[in-house]
């Protein structure tokens, strides 16, 4: 089946919609059926449509093998609902759909939903952008060697002392740099409205934060409840609990209610409505050969968040995958695993739309899953991030900017899984060739440990040690055991190095 990733960009999740509307209506199999006596023709039954989406969306990188059955029934009930699908008596929106042999087929007009267009500029009633610091300073700007000079003369004459309001700029502007470049994007306004990020959340979220990485809040009214910290703590730590709490069979399961009712009684999810988009974008970056890419973008994304939705996060994140790694932990459901339970149990609350978006529960799982499987990484403080602020503030508040270089960063670009593993290749023999360079020049082997190491790499690296010593590999051909003699082991032995 053709698929293709959803690379970032607006209007991600009404793409993917259409990409798995369109990859279901060319694959799914239709075919003659007999009910209450009546032949009715092209179409499938409810459960052989579960079997087919279920593997499709499974082994689909937009979504992944997270996909559980029953999301699999939510999904084609939402098809059903938008007119994707039409029972055999052309009844759609109303009807309902279950796993079962009732029989489906496909409408004849499109169902693909329309791209939305972007809104037009509305001229002078238009939001006027404030001008940053990155448009009033340059300081993104690659400036020509024959031009250095002029701009630092320029500089010079415009030296003042930056203020709060511009280092919060500052911290603003260079983690979205940063993020556009991870994305890949042409421009941040097409996955995230710019008003929504506030500089003091990133601040804060960079600054203040435990010795655990754990960010840490002023206002201990936006802190979890006792209660609930009482309860994530005793799951996390299970059987180790709080001696006090009572003790019964399925304890550990009325806990685990408590700790999810807590969650969704937010009053938003963890993520919050307003970088909804933002997240749903990074989705497409979490791709196999590029997860050291998804984890930097996904660090920068969280640090954008109030610091009270990423304390929650931090801590819901660390329970759940404590509780997933933790063998002692009886089950929490009698049908489904630890895992699958706190990936699904906690997507909802973790990330979702204001409106009612068809691909929710699916976009989410496949996040939470990730989170967990990361998130000591995730939710860390980019070192390289602090770095790159720190550098600019120094840049733009130095007496003397002609004495100080203009920070400079370099990105990673993405590349094919090919790519990824012919430089994987390359990288493993050159430090083999290493590996054997040290075994002919380190002075505290013995010749006969030397010689028997060197055997021992001929027999393993056959091709890496017949580049070194061309006239040995011939030899081989005839002589399974060539006498090596690298420089400084043809001495005699009583002359030899060790003595």
């Amino acid at each position: 089946m053709d698929t293709h990733i959803i690379t970032p960009g607006p209007y991600r999740a009404t793409k993917l919609w259409n990409e798995v509307t369109r990859l279901f209506r060319a694959g799914m199999p239709v075919r003659k059926h007999w009910q209450n006596l009546r032949h009715h023709a092209s179409c499938f039954t409810a459960a052989a449509a579960v079997d087919w989406l279920h593997q499709l969306l499974q082994s689909n990188s937009n979504f992944g093998p997270e996909v559980t059955r029953q999301q699999t029934v939510q999904l084609l009930k939402k098809f059903l609902k938008n007119h994707v699908i039409e029972d055999v008596k052309g009844r759609w929106g109303t009807e309902d759909l279950e796993d079962n042999h009732m029989l489906f087929r496909f409408p004849s007009t499109s169902p693909l939903k329309p791209i939305p267009c972007p809104a037009p500029v509305l001229g002078s009633r238009s939001i006027k952008k404030r001008p940053s610091l990155r448009d009033r300073e340059g300081f993104f700007r690659l400036r020509n060697l024959k031009n250095q000079e002029k701009d630092s003369m320029v500089r010079m004459n415009q030296i003042r002392k930056l203020t709060l309001e511009d280092e919060q700029e500052i911290w603003r502007d260079v983690t979205l740099i940063h993020l556009q470049r991870i994305l890949g994007v042409s421009s941040l306004d097409e996955v995230l409205d710019q008003r929504h990020v506030n500089p003091q959340n990133i601040i804060h979220n960079m600054t203040n934060v435990n010795k655990h990485g754990v960010v840490t809040l002023e206002d201990k009214s936006n802190d979890l409840p006792h209660w609930v910290l009482s309860a994530m703590k005793s799951l996390a730590n299970w059987p180790k609990y709080d001696s006090d709490q009572p003790s019964y069979p399925g304890f550990e399961r009325d806990v685990f209610k408590t700790v999810s009712d807590y969650f969704y009684s937010l009053p938003q999810p963890l993520l919050t409505y307003e970088l909804y988009e933002l997240f749903i974008n990074v989705l497409g970056v979490l791709q196999p050969q590029c997860e050291r890419v998804a984890i930097e973008a996904l660090q920068l994304c969280t640090l954008l968040l109030p610091p009270a939705s990423r304390r929650k996060l931090q801590l819901l994140m660390r329970m759940a995958s404590r509780i997933s790694q933790n063998v002692d932990m009886p089950r929490l459901h009698p049908a489904i695993g630890t895992r699958t339970l706190m990936v699904h149990t906690f997507s909802g609350c973790v990330l979702s739309s204001a409106e009612d978006c068809d691909l929710d529960e699916l976009l989410a799982t496949r996040l939470v899953s990730f989170l967990m499987d990361h998130q000591q990484s995730v939710l860390s403080v980019p070192e390289y991030l602090r770095s790159a602020i720190r550098d600019h503030i120094h840049y733009l508040d130095c007496a003397d900017p002609v004495c100080v270089p203009m920070p400079m960063y370099a990105f990673c670009k993405q590349i094919s899984g090919a790519e990824f593993e012919q430089q994987k290749a390359e990288s493993s023999q050159k430090a083999m060739e290493e590996l054997l360079e040290i075994l002919l020049t380190d002075q505290n082997l013995t010749e006969k440990d030397r010689r028997k190491k060197l055997k021992q790499f001929q027999k393993q690296y056959p091709d890496i040690y017949s580049r070194r010593f061309p006239s040995c590999g011939e030899q081989s051909k005839t002589d399974n055991k060539p006498k090596i003699k690298p420089p400084l082991l043809s001495i005699k032995k009583p002359f030899s190095i060790r003595n």
